[in-house]
């Protein structure tokens, strides 16, 4: 029976078939993505020779190019192109990027490694941060507005599919570099964006497109622009948009009035994402320290295919990505559920307080395994599934629900603005822990090691006290805010 054929009832109880294109598309792109990242740090630091400080370093600039660049993919979907032919152009910048950091391996000076590595990592960025707030908003997109109380749903869907794709390659990439060199193990991500792109392209005939608003559209930028410069419009008593009276319609101003709420929530996020995406760089570090899992041979036997013989530093990372698949079902169908029965409402933003309160706590554990590393223990790589545990449910109670919150909160009109708003508080976070990571740097010893002014167990400890202060401050910023009513549902409270 086709869908054409239910009911309208059933249909609205039902996930537009062609979301099944969206998330095949995102689980091969994080695909491409992770296993391109997951080996990044110890690439640049051992087999670059340039230091763990400094692949650390790059690493965190690279997410920081990454989640920046969806201010100019959101700018492009909503005024020039539409949110599809954004995602599809973009793609083949993409898969560029992983081409070159494959060709690298062509070449035999560091230097030229260096550049190659710099050229990839400018597209990647240009191509992984160019589709991010269209690919998320364009799932939304696919659903109409009688089926808004699937939206939470879908989007756990869609986190899942990120992290059924980062699971493989954190397994399967470091397997490859270590059995054919890092032409490859750069190269199948590269096949993988291919293959994503491919599969997008399949369901060109059976999305719902969203127009482009081109010039004459709303756009948050050019209402702030004018609401900036034009502060004699204001009437007294009335607030910062009212400047935009003479110019916009109501709806307009108070859609841009919703949008600026939800960046004032959202600016508390990126000391979450500067603890979170450790979990790519100071944890894989840590994680390089302590001692390799071998599978007894049963499991070797049963699951070599999938793990490997031996879980590593990086294969570690996989470690997030099970936990989420496990996780999210289980807040969606059974934590959330139990909680609402108790009379306990667990909105959006409750959600993502209590998960930067457990981000923070998974730091403490990180510090107290750094505590015995210190100590001269030679400790299990699989101590790091408690920290990794405690710090995936936090993932999932900040990033999968910010996406969701975003496209809540935002008028039809600027949801990709909003996408990146939400996507641009990781590049801030990424950055900020770069910058620490750079001015933490005092030196160096003749063989290398570098000399950090704050290292280890202080180190992780800082930041968990970091981020619990901002934890506290948006918890009084979550009371506060006050939900609006969007055109895809009723009001979210």
């Amino acid at each position: 029976m086709t869908s054409a054929s239910l009911s309208p009832q059933k249909q609205d109880d039902q996930f537009p078939p062609q979301t099944k294109y969206i998330i095949g598309n995102e689980a091969c792109e994080r695909f491409s993505y992770y296993g391109m990242l997951g080996i990044l740090t110890l690439y640049v630091s051992k087999h670059l020779q340039q230091g763990s400080a400094f692949g650390t370093e790059i690493s965190h600039y690279f997410k920081f190019g990454v989640y920046f660049m969806p201010l100019f993919g959101a700018w492009l979907s909503d005024r020039v192109l539409g949110r599809y032919k954004t995602i599809l152009y973009i793609s083949l910048f993409y898969c560029g990027g992983h081409a070159i950091l494959a060709l690298s391996d062509l070449t035999t000076s560091i230097d030229a490694k260096l550049w190659f590595l710099y050229a990839g990592l400018a597209l990647l960025s240009l191509g992984g941060g160019g589709i991010k707030p269209c690919v998320s908003a364009f799932m939304g997109d696919q659903f109409r507005n009688t089926q808004s109380h699937l939206i939470q749903k879908a989007y756990g869907m869609f986190y899942w599919s990120i992290n059924f794709g980062s699971f493989f390659s954190f397994l399967w990439i470091p397997r490859i570099r270590d059995g054919y060199g890092y032409g490859w193990a750069f190269g199948v991500p590269g096949i993988a964006m291919g293959l994503a792109t491919l599969i997008f392209w399949l369901g060109r005939k059976h999305y719902v497109h969203v127009p482009p608003a081109g010039k004459t559209g709303t756009s948050f930028w050019e209402m702030l622009w004018h609401a900036l410069t034009h502060p004699g419009n204001r009437r007294p008593g009335r607030g910062f948009w009212d400047a935009c009276h003479n110019a916009y319609t109501d709806p307009q101003i108070e859609g841009a009035r919703a949008a600026s709420r939800v960046a004032g929530v959202f600016a508390l996020i990126p000391f979450f994402w500067a603890l979170y995406d450790q979990s790519n760089s100071t944890w894989v570090v840590q994680g390089d320290s302590m001692a390799p899992y071998t599978l007894p041979s049963w499991a070797a036997t049963l699951f070599g295919w999938v793990l490997g013989t031996t879980i590593g530093a990086e294969q570690m990372q996989s470690m997030n990505a099970i936990q989420v698949l496990i996780l999210i079902p289980f807040f969606t169908y059974v934590g959330f559920p139990l909680f609402e029965r108790l009379g306990i409402r667990v909105t959006t933003l409750r959600r993502m307080g209590t998960g930067m309160f457990l981000t923070a706590a998974s730091f403490l554990l990180i510090a107290e395994i750094q505590k015995h590393l210190n100590a001269g223990e030679k400790i299990s790589i699989l101590w790091q599934t408690w920290p990794y545990l405690v710090l995936t449910a936090g993932e999932v109670l900040v990033s999968n629900t910010g996406l969701e919150f975003a496209f809540r909160e935002a008028p039809k009109e600027m949801r990709s603005t909003l996408m990146s708003f939400w996507l641009l508080t990781t590049a801030l976070g990424n950055l900020c822990v770069a910058r620490l990571i750079k001015l933490n740097v005092r030196g160096r010893l003749p063989d290398g090691t570098e000399l950090l002014y704050v290292s280890g167990v202080d180190q992780f400890q800082l930041y968990a006290g970091l981020l619990t202060v901002v934890a506290v401050i948006f918890v009084g910023v979550a009371v506060k805010y006050r939900y609006r009513s969007t055109e895809i549902g009723e009001s979210h409270q």
